[in-house]
């Protein structure tokens, strides 16, 4: 396992410097030039200038000498390879459990090789990731392509804080089995979705039963109450920004389920909260990225961190990434793996209306604090 943080210049294709006419290539020129430059240039699908375009406007004049989103180097997260698990070697095996264990509770992220899912299904997934999103907007707003799970923007920001230049597919793992209305246009994207889940879906579970075990469960505690309905795969495009380098593809949040498997490009653009600092992941095409979730955090009683993380917008370029999101069903109660708690219990059900209330009434996430006892 390795991983360190190094204060380094990212490469350009990973720079989040644009040629935008907020950056400082353009330092002569005044707000007001900046502002009209933008608005008049500003053309992208998604349409967000269009849909919020007095949101972005209103950004600009208060934020254009705003703090800058520093951050103060790159990470290469721990890397483990999996082959450990599944080694007849038992000391190999404690190993790498102590490995996942220890990247659970220091960073909340590791990074996984010898995974089972194959470059080539992953390559095949992005052939048709990418065609779904080259779709004219219209269509994928209306045609309700996989169970009208298209999402774009931040309806509810009324800030550029709360706000994330980027669009998705939010799939239910069993609106994926469900098949559209029509003449079957979609099915190649439905069949490849349903061999990534499941292969997502495998890892997830093997991945949490470790984290179950370390702490004294059964491997299967968690997973016996994750099911196709409250399990997700998202799909992301982050278009090219042109409006601004400080602009949110995703607005920091932390994720609430146990865990979540992601698989990115190449482009860059995800950062984690580290130490208080903000630190830039340095992509690895070789491995998966796996990040611990609120309810795992609730359960281990804060042994395991459920990091914080956001994605920057690239002005040039656009990113892709797939998210598997393993969650228990809204029924199920998340309690402590020992006393005393934290937390108060709660259900899965509870914890995402409260973050929704949240998101409503302030624009952000509050998270595991309102649980805190």
């Amino acid at each position: 396992m390795q991983h360190y943080i190094r204060p380094s210049q990212p490469p350009e294709q990973l720079s989040n410097l644009t040629s935008s006419p907020f950056s400082p290539r353009f330092p002569s020129l005044s707000l007001i030039a900046r502002t009209t430059m933008f608005f008049s240039k500003a053309s992208c699908d998604p349409p967000f200038e269009e849909h919020y375009k007095s949101l972005l406007r209103n950004s600009i004049m208060q934020c254009s000498q705003a703090q800058v989103h520093e951050v103060v180097g790159e990470c290469e997260l721990p890397v483990i390879d999996l082959s450990g698990l599944r080694s007849s070697d038992e000391e190999k095996r404690h190993a790498c459990v102590a490995a996942i264990a220890k990247a659970s509770s220091e960073w909340g992220f590791f990074q996984v090789l010898s995974h089972g899912i194959s470059t080539e299904l992953l390559g095949e997934m992005r052939r048709e990731q990418t065609k779904l999103f080259e779709m004219p907007f219209e269509k994928k707003v209306t045609s309700g392509l996989l169970n009208n799970s298209y999402r774009w923007g931040t309806p509810t920001a009324a800030s550029l804080d709360q706000f994330s230049w980027s669009e998705a597919f939010h799939v239910p793992l069993e609106k994926i089995l469900e098949e559209d209305g029509g003449n079957g246009e979609f099915n190649s994207h439905r069949v490849v979705m349903r061999k990534l889940a499941g292969a997502m879906s495998e890892l997830a579970r093997m991945l949490a039963g470790v984290l179950a075990e370390n702490l004294g469960y059964p491997g299967d505690f968690f997973t016996e109450n994750c099911s196709k309905r409250t399990c997700f795969l998202r799909l992301n495009r982050y278009p090219p920004c042109p409006f601004s380098p400080e602009t949110y593809g995703l607005m920091p949040h932390t994720d609430s389920d146990f865990l979540t498997i992601l698989h990115q490009d190449e482009v860059g653009g995800l950062q984690l909260r580290k130490d208080f600092k903000w630190v830039a992941v340095w992509p690895n095409p070789d491995a998966l990225i796996v990040n611990i979730g609120d309810l795992f955090q609730a359960w281990s009683n804060d042994i395991y961190k459920s990091a914080e993380h956001k994605v920057m917008a690239n002005g040039r370029v656009e990113r892709y990434s797939i998210a598997y999101f393993l969650c228990p069903s809204y029924e199920s109660t998340i309690g402590s793996y020992r006393e005393p708690s934290l937390y108060k219990k709660f259900t899965f059900g509870e914890f995402r209306k409260q973050v929704q209330k949240d998101v409503e009434k302030t624009g952000h996430k509050v998270g595991l604090s309102r649980f805190l006892i």
